[in-house]
This record gives C-alpha cells, structure tokens and sequence, in this order.
C-alpha cells in the first residue's frame, strides 16, 4: 500500500473515530487545527507534511475530508455527535446502497440504520455502492434507495462527499433490491 492511502487511512480513522487517542479536541462540526492533525500523523509517519495531507485532500474521489481555513476535517462516517451541517440533497431519486448478501434479511425487515456511526451512508453511484459493499465480503447485493420515499417520511437527505449521501436511517419501504 503506497504511503498515501497508508496516510489517508490514518487521518480518516483520527478524524472520524478517535481524536483524542491522538490528543486531537475537535470542535463542534469536527473540525481540528490542521497542524495538530499534521503532528498526530508524524506520530505514525514522520514524514507526513502539510502538503500531503492536502494533497489527499484535495483528490479524495469520495470528498471524505473538508479544510476550512486553518482547520480539517471529516465530511462524514463519524462515531462521535458532530454537527455536520451538509446541505440537503433535493435532487437525487435514487440512491444506492451495497451491502452483503447476509445482511439482507435483517436489512429488508428493519431497514439500513446508522449502527456505530451518525448516519447511514448511501451513494448517487451503482458502481460506488458495489465498491463499498465488496469491503464486507464478495457476495454483494445493491440495495436501490427511493429518495422521494424517504422525505414523504420527513428523512432530509444530505450532500456529504462527491457521490456520498447521508440520512439518519432508511425504512424498509424505501429499499428495493436490484435483481
């Protein structure tokens, strides 16, 4: 694995799950001073410079990570309350989600829910959703999301990377599985 993606795993697991085993306080929208993020990930790679880090940045292909003047952070995937403030996605239709076959049952019962994170993570891309869905196992369903479904039961989805969307939860009734 080239140091970079090594680079942005680390960052995304500091900024998403666990600022403070790095000494990291974020704020209220999760944001950290960049150059305390910098020193966090010499602590792993001491060659790490502020230059990577927005180079990583900046040709992200989900838009995972957001820089604000001086201070970082993760758009989405958060364990901890973050205030995110995404603005609401009222275009999309439709919406996809990749999930392993052993999920189904469950999922097609109870709906997708947040599990360790704030929100449910679904994608304006069939072939992201599949992508995401193979990190879990290779026998992969898509699960088609119906927007519209979701904000007649006052659901507001929101914009939170390139192709990532985000809503507290999907009810069953607003999953169809692809065939």
């Amino acid at each position: 694995m080239p140091p970079r993606v090594k680079v942005s795993r680390l960052m995304a697991y500091i900024l998403r799950h666990s600022p403070e085993e790095f000494g990291l306080k974020p704020d209220v929208e999760g944001f950290v001073p960049l150059d305390e993020l910098i020193g966090a990930l010499r602590t792993v790679y001491p060659g790490v410079t502020e230059e990577l880090v927005r180079e990583i940045v900046e040709n992200d292909p989900k838009g995972r990570y957001e820089i604000r003047g001086d201070k970082i952070r993760a758009r989405y995937g958060h364990s901890f309350e973050v205030s995110l403030n995404h603005e609401e996605d009222r275009e999309s239709k439709i919406l996809y989600h990749g999930t392993p076959r052993r999920n189904l049952k469950r999922i097609m019962r109870e709906g997708l829910k947040p599990m360790r994170r704030q929100f449910v993570h679904l994608t304006t891309s069939r072939e992201e959703a599949l992508e995401t869905g193979r990190r879990h196992g290779r026998d992969v369903a898509l699960l088609i999301i119906d927007a519209d479904c979701l904000k007649k039961r006052g659901l507001k989805v929101y914009k939170a990377g390139k192709n990532v969307r985000i809503v507290k939860r999907v009810p069953p009734e607003c999953i169809t599985l692809e065939v």
